[in-house]
């Protein structure tokens, strides 16, 4: 024992002395000093390089032929102005290495020390590495370029190490190769260090017409800022073909005004300006839009220029607002929208419809704790190991020893004796934390002989969830220290939930849920559920026209068919892109930012914009889901888990095989947030958390839960199915919405599902023609088309393309990319048509 404290004392002190050594060469005052020497020493090189060439051959058979010993003395008769030792460094570096590039060390000796010095400031490590280059190609360049001289000189004008490289090169590549080597080098470092070489070489090369689209758009740019000149009235111009991109929702360019109201707001000297030009945008918004003969509202003319891509005359003073967001825009009502309106009357389930628990609470028994804590200090103290201090922390079903061992105990020695100290306890499982993250102890994880309930009503009834400003807050149950847990939804921002069978995972899922009805509004949240066993959430059918969502053609609003999980899944992407081009037209970020706007009503909801209720999709069994499904399940919950945060959709998936091939790499990087339940071997809690740990639960509840660096254990809180039951039904009671919440109507692109030789030539939609025609004038075969010009459903959009196709006016499928049209202008698709008359 005395041979160990020894030793850990000399490791303190070694600790320290590096301690202080650290911090002393993070001093600024040693920095400058450094530097300074750097810059001197860097002056002394350069007045020993110079002198070299004057006094070189004089002092070279003096440094070369005699002993060092005699260069010591004061009569040595070294003529260097830096004298012997300088003399010695010049020959060494100039004549035996780099030559006359050997200025590039002195260069680069003197930045660093001006770096240290804070006198400049640079990119220390550029610097380093151009020098370096400069170093060693002008070595080499003056060792080939005056390799004739060097009978004459008494010094190789690229020192012994460029004699010696192009020597080589020589013979391998020829004195041509040697050439366009350093010109190739030469180029490359110029291109290293300004971008602006490439458009030189262009311009020597004579490579004119790659600058073309550069300055095309350049030419373009300067039309714009031409057209942003301060003008009070747009003077009428000829009609303009306005070109659409068929691929993407179409956004109009911001009216004139509004860019002339953004330039003046700038240009802080043009003030006065900017008070008339705000005086003529108002009085032009009491007055309406004049379209020739007839008065259209500003709200009402936008879709037509969305959709009509025909060429019109716009009279002057006729502008159009675009963009999500209208200045122009005056709402009917004052006061901030209200999406709680429809159901006023509403009330949050009550805390009294859960069930109470007595003696919920965790007890100390004193005599238990103790007895633990002897059989840990006598197991430990067994194996060679002591301990300075133990104390306890009891939970609901786990107590926490955290021990302080002695000084040089290793703490792996301590995470070998894991099963020992459960044989000594006679533990089911325990659970060693080896550090305790933020803390210096250790940390054992004791099973409570008589573990408590920790009730639901606890956890959703504390002050702390009622309290929460969290925007999807989950209580989960409690930790170790009697806290309630809880964690935000939209932070994490999906889950994935895993445990062995019969753990506790599906009462997790209800705690989930019952967390989010007990604190959001109908009209703020709708949950999908995906329920393959078709038993686990049909509690939860009674509250379909308040909280839940589903397609227009389902039947229930629990998903149980995998045909109808993979169309929701992909409906709940068709109905994440649209919630992306409204947030792109509103010009704002996320879902919060954007109903903020709309509750205050600066956004138009002519135009398309609503407000958006946070989507929660649930899987209960998501491993018989891609058993039986496969990729098509798999790929939308990846694009969904990757995308869907930032508009509010939002995914839970749970699974009771907790393999790789169910959660996979793909699942696993897009799931963050992980909660697991007791299962049964160690590479099965690899899989869910990468590490060990969920082998070593006790079950009933409960779990690991992480995001992040540790995970955290949590008692899960119990919320049975009676208590979910008199939930649904306190909801179902009230007044809801007419109809569940409905998703949009998804349709492969294959159109629909349907074989092509089924479609019925004889029964043509009303609107074949005009899709026809619609289609030949953009030359661009899209389904998206059909349903945004027509203003149809997606089912119906497909079954016209399908008829266009058995038409030959379209052609097949190219997976993402629009259809090719096989009619070049309208009179050869009259041609067909009359065909089909």
């Amino acid at each position: 024992m005395a041979k160990k404290k020894i030793d850990s004392e000399t490791t303190q002190q070694r600790k320290v002395s590096i301690s202080k050594l650290r911090s002393y060469l993070r001093n600024e005052t040693t920095h400058f000093v450094i530097g300074l020497v750097l810059v001197i020493f860097a002056v002394y090189l350069l007045l020993a390089f110079s002198s070299f060439f004057f006094t070189g051959a004089a002092d070279q058979s003096i440094v070369d032929s005699v002993d060092p010993a005699d260069l010591a003395s004061i009569d040595n008769k070294v003529k260097n102005y830096a004298g012997s030792r300088g003399a010695q460094v010049a020959q060494y570096l100039i004549d035996d290495c780099f030559g006359v590039s050997s200025f590039f060390i002195m260069i680069f000796l003197g930045v660093l020390g001006l770096k240290l010095m804070r006198v400049r400031i640079v990119h220390l490590w550029k610097w380093f590495f151009a020098c370096s280059l400069l170093l060693i190609w002008f070595s080499l360049f003056l060792g080939f370029a005056f390799m004739e001289q060097y009978q004459d000189s008494f010094f190789h004008w690229g020192g012994r190490h460029g004699y010696n490289v192009s020597m080589w090169l020589m013979s391998q590549i020829g004195k041509p190769g040697v050439w366009l080597f350093l010109l190739a080098t030469a180029l490359c470092f110029f291109i290293f260090i300004h971008s602006g070489t490439i458009n030189w070489l262009r311009k020597v090369l004579g490579f004119e017409y790659l600058k073309r689209k550069p300055k095309e758009k350049s030419q373009t740019e300067e039309v714009k800022e031409s057209s942003t000149e301060i003008e009070h009235k747009p003077e009428p111009s000829e009609p303009q073909e306005v070109n659409f991109d068929l691929n993407r929702s179409y956004v109009p360019e911001p009216p004139l005004a509004e860019s002339l109201d953004q330039t003046n707001a700038i240009e802080l000297e043009l003030d006065n300006r900017v008070e008339e030009e705000h005086e003529e945008m108002e009085e032009e918004e009491e007055m309406p839009m004049s379209f020739g003969n007839t008065t259209v509202e500003p709200a009402r003319v936008l879709p037509k220029v969305e959709t009509e891509p025909q060429p019109e005359t716009l009279e002057p003073g006729f502008e159009v607002e675009a963009g999500g967001e209208d200045e122009d825009y005056v709402p009917a009502q004052s006061e901030p929208y209200n999406p709680k309106l429809d159901l006023e009357n509403y009330h949050f389930p009550t805390i009294d419809l859960m069930r109470h628990f007595e003696n919920n609470e965790p007890t100390i028994n004193m005599e238990e704790q103790n007895a633990n804590k002897n059989k840990i200090i006598n197991t430990l103290r067994s194996f060679g190991i002591e301990i300075s201090t133990i104390k306890a922390t009891v939970g609901p079903t786990v107590t926490l020893y955290e021990i302080t061992p002695e000084q040089g105990v290793r703490i792996s020695k301590i995470r070998g004796l894991e099963d020992d100290i459960a044989l000594s306890l006679s533990a089911l499982g325990i659970r060693i934390i080896a550090p305790i993250p933020g803390k210096g102890t250790i940390g054992i994880e004791v099973p409570n002989s008589n573990p408590k309930i920790v009730s639901g009503q606890s956890i959703i009834g504390s002050r702390k969830f009622q309290e929460s400003d969290y925007e999807l807050p989950i209580a989960f149950g409690k930790t170790i220290t009697n806290d309630v847990f809880m964690v935000d939804l939209c932070k994490m921002p999906h889950v994935l939930v895993a445990g062995a069978t019969g753990q506790g995972k599906s009462v997790g899922l209800n705690a989930i849920i019952t967390s989010l009805l007990y604190k959001k509004h109908p009209a703020e949240l709708k949950f999908v559920l995906v329920d393959p066993k078709k038993v686990e959430f049909s509690i939860y059918s009674v509250i379909e026209n308040h909280f839940l969502a589903k397609l227009p053609d389902n039947g229930d609003a629990i998903i149980t068919d995998v045909t109808k999980v993979v169309q929701t899944l992909n409906s709940v992407c068709v109905e994440m892109d649209t919630r992306y081009d409204l947030l792109k037209m509103a010009h704002v970020r996320n879902i919060k930012e954007y109903n903020e706007k709309f509750i205050n009503r600066r956004l138009n909801p002519e135009k398309g914009h609503k407000y958006m209720p946070y989507i929660v999709v649930v899987i209960d069994e998501f491993g018989d889901l891609i058993m039986t499904a496969g990729k098509e399940i798999e790929l939308p919950i990846a694009r969904i888990a990757q995308l869907a945060r930032a508009v509010g959709i939002h995914m839970i998936i749970a699974t009771q095989r907790p393999t790789t091939n169910i959660i996979t790499g793909t699942i696993k990087a897009n799931f963050p947030a992980r909660v697991a339940f007791r299962v049964s071997a160690m590479m099965d809690s690899r899989t869910i958390l990468d590490r060990p740990g969920a082998n070593q639960l006790i079950g009933r509840g409960d779990m690991l839960f992480l995001q992040g660096a540790d995970p955290v254990r949590v008692q899960c809180a119990f919320i049975d199915t009676p208590e979910v039951e008199e939930i649904t039904k306190f909801i179902a009671k009230q007044q809801g919405y007419p109809t569940a919440f409905h998703l949009p109507e998804y349709v492969s692109e294959d159109g629909g599902g349907s074989e092509l030789g089924d479609v019925d030539m004889a029964r043509l939609d009303p609107l074949f023609e005009d899709a026809a025609r619609l289609i030949v004038i953009h030359q661009q075969g899209s389904t998206s088309l059909i349903q945004r010009k027509f203003s149809i459903g997606y089912n119906r959009a497909g079954r016209i393309m399908d008829q266009l196709e058995k038409a030959c006016i379209v052609g097949p499928t190219q997976g993402s990319k629009p259809r090719d049209v096989m009619c070049v202008d309208d009179h050869d698709l009259e041609m067909k048509l009359n065909n089909l008359r």
